[in-house]
């Protein structure tokens, strides 16, 4: 399968990884729309969300929880986007659940996304690993 999540499943795409259960993983976004925007996705591929597994679908959702808990810790608010299909925006063909943290609710989310420099995302993951649920 030439998915590029799944390729970050099997390590064969470098991640920034935040979190792993047995189940799902969460990484930062490669493109944030802003500072620590992250993605949790089911390690099997799945396109929809109703295509999952009731076991992969709890463990997605539980990751989510304790993942947006740690962001909202530094943040104080998140947004949650789910894309659900290619109709609906889906990029990448792979369930995916968006956590993007708001700083500021006036700034433009998906219109400008800036590249951040690795020192500053590798400083991100600690602070976000560093929090308890």
């Amino acid at each position: 399968m030439d998915c590029i999540f799944c390729k970050i499943v099997n390590g064969e795409i470098k991640s920034r990884l935040i979190m792993e259960s047995k189940n799902s993983i969460a990484f930062l976004d490669a493109f944030p729309v802003t500072k620590g925007h992250t993605l949790v996705i089911p390690k099997t591929h799945y396109g929809k969300i109703q295509d999952m597994s009731q076991d992969d679908s709890a463990d997605l959702f539980r990751v989510v929880y304790e993942v947006v808990s740690k962001i909202d810790k530094i943040t104080g608010s998140t947004l949650l986007a789910i894309h659900n299909g290619k109709e609906s925006g889906q990029e990448i063909p792979h369930v995916h659940v968006h956590i993007i943290p708001r700083y500021n609710a006036t700034e433009t989310l998906w219109t400008q996304r800036k590249l951040m420099k690795d020192i500053e995302l590798n400083k991100l993951v600690q602070k976000i690993r560093s929090f308890v649920v």
